[in-house]
């Protein structure tokens, strides 16, 4: 029921969301929403001064009377699904606030919520790119994914005095309100995360990077997954990462992540090192180098294994793959008034999606699998 809902409710929202909202909404992304900060904030120009915004709880504490009186559909239903409650430990939990637990409604409805910021902001100091007297003066920018966002103004004060009181207003009406402790005024040189980026600009340039949290955290991970799997054989380990690798060295493609990747293949070799180690403590160093690790493409120390072997002059190998060999290619922002449900705009990403094809198809998916001849791979001797 859910689902029918929410095919009829998205062409509405895509009519009147926020231009630069880039979060649940079909055919945009996270990516979209970084590279529009680069646009924004990549100018040799007075924005010196980022909003962080943080919305204390949001999906939890939308309030029900504003969804009632505001989302365009069946009130009787839409009441239903509001009050529903959770259970947990076998007990049912009422909900007096915030979207249906674990609905496939709920994005929707947080972006109804949350749309009409971008708008009360222009109304007050002009849309981007806008030659209005107090646009040039103020700078004043909003770029959102969800429930996160960032403003933009050229003083301190001006965020501080105004953007936020009237962002706090907003957000009072519909149940929401700002953390007093995540919401804060960042220096544009002192940088601010925003999607798992780092956004910061150094003298006259502007970088954008993997936030070290993010990185902290996917290291992590990759370290528990590789001791879980102490038992395991080299296959699964294998199996095991590739896939996480892929996905994050995928999400930061798009941006100065070129050193990030190198540091984290580093980490990687390096547990799987002591991994390799604490499965064979009784044999050499060479020996372990030589179990688990290739020479490939006059590339030393591939964690690689053989997998099948379907002929006697032919070995199939499965790598491991290295973070640094996916090809950084910066992302094509969509149009911030694009409607994928307007057929106008159909020959537009008609022709968005024939380009990331191609893009896609320069890197294949299937990169970890070798086709590799013995007189080609070979065992380097010294460690």
């Amino acid at each position: 029921m859910q689902a029918l809902y929410l095919f009829a409710l998205e062409p509405i929202s895509e009519i009147i969301s926020d231009r630069h909202s880039y979060g649940f909404r079909p055919k945009r992304s996270c990516a979209d929403a970084i590279k529009a900060c680069h646009l924004l904030l990549a100018r040799r120009n007075r924005l010196q001064w980022i909003l962080e915004g943080d919305i204390k709880g949001c999906f939890d504490n939308i309030n029900h009377e504003w969804l009632m009186k505001h989302i365009p559909m069946e009130k009787k239903i839409l009441h239903s699904w509001l009050k529903a409650g959770f259970l947990e430990s076998k007990t049912l939990y009422p909900t007096t606030a915030g979207t249906p637990q674990g609905g496939i409604i709920s994005p929707i409805l947080a972006n109804f919520t949350l749309d009409g910021l971008e708008r009360l902001l222009e109304s007050r100091f002009g849309k981007l790119g806008s030659k209005r007297r107090d646009k040039i003066r103020s700078g004043v920018n909003l770029i959102r994914y969800a429930d996160d966002f960032i403003i933009s103004g050229f003083t301190h004060e001006l965020l501080e005095d105004e953007v936020k009181p009237m962002v706090s207003s907003f957000l009072r009406e519909r149940g929401l309100a700002l953390s007093e402790e995540k919401t804060k005024i960042t220096f544009i040189t002192k940088g601010f995360d925003f999607l798992g980026c780092n956004v910061r600009r150094y003298s006259k340039k502007l970088f954008i990077t993997p936030s070290k949290e993010s990185i902290k955290r996917f290291l992590k991970k990759v370290r528990a997954l590789i001791k879980a799997n102490i038992g395991s054989s080299q296959a699964v380990v294998i199996k095991s990462l590739n896939p996480l690798l892929r996905g994050w060295g995928n999400y930061y493609r798009h941006v100065c992540a070129k050193k990030a990747f190198s540091k984290i293949d580093n980490e990687i070799w390096h547990s799987l090192w002591k991994w390799a180690k604490t499965r064979h403590p009784r044999k050499g160093l060479r020996w372990i180098k030589n179990r688990y690790f290739k020479v490939m493409n006059h590339r030393q120390w591939v964690f690689a294994t053989s997998v099948c072997k379907n002929k006697p002059k032919e070995i199939r190998f499965m790598s491991l793959l290295k973070l640094s060999d996916i090809p950084i290619r910066r992302h094509v922002k969509i149009r911030a008034d694009a409607n994928p449900l307007d057929l106008k705009w159909k020959k537009y990403f008609d022709e968005r999606v024939k380009r990331t094809r191609m893009l896609a198809s320069s890197f294949s998916r299937e990169g970890s699998l070798l086709l590799v001849s013995p007189l080609k791979l070979m065992y380097s001797e010294d460690l």
